[in-house]
């Protein structure tokens, strides 16, 4: 059990016996008349948003997730399938997915995340290397700056095909590496 004002946002907690993510935390008050934790959370379960207000000498449980490694198999509407090294299968539905909708590719390593034995969501690497699905060509005389550009990266669902700001010179069919925690571009891989 931990007070509430040694809670940090990342943690999962449990709140009414469900477990829930702080997203953020807001603080109120004084030494001296006592601190408020104003926290906004997100159902791990559901997904549904809770904002609450606790005093600083609430206590809670802290939940610590289990993980394994995963591959990405196939999509089985609204499902997103995963195995293990043991050629276990793990189904996780489109909504808990989140951004990772967006990155998934044939045979891709991630993280399963799981709540009682149960796969609820998955976290994707940090940094990935995609193809360059689609990008306007650059303007002639339009290099004064810092210009960037859209493309659209290639994954295994093209309904779900995300946009990456580039700069100009990246141009369909290049592979680029990005940060799938900010989606953003870090660099043009080469052979």
């Amino acid at each position: 059990m931990k007070f509430a004002k040694e809670i940090r946002v990342g943690n999962i907690i449990m709140v009414d016996s469900k477990p829930m993510i702080v997203l953020r935390s807001d603080v109120n008050g004084s030494s001296r008349t006592g601190f408020t934790y104003k926290w906004k959370m997100k159902n791990l379960l559901t997904n549904s948003p809770l904002e609450s207000v606790f005093r600083g000498d609430d206590k809670f449980d802290v939940v610590v997730l289990d993980k394994k490694p995963v591959t990405y198999s196939y999509f089985a509407d609204p499902l997103y399938v995963f195995m293990d090294e043991e050629y276990n299968q793990y189904e996780i539905e489109g909504e808990n997915m989140g951004d990772a909708i967006g990155y998934l590719k044939d045979g891709m390593q991630c993280e399963a995340v799981f709540y009682e034995g149960k796969a609820i969501s998955v976290e994707m690497p940090t940094t990935i290397v995609r193809k360059v699905a689609y990008s306007e060509p650059a303007v002639k005389g339009n290099t004064s700056g810092n210009v960037l550009k859209e493309a659209k990266i290639e994954n295994a669902i093209e309904a779900n095909q995300i946009t990456v700001m580039v700069p100009l010179f990246v141009s369909q069919d290049d592979d680029i590496e990005i940060d799938t925690r900010t989606n953003e571009y870090k660099k043009v891989v080469r052979g």
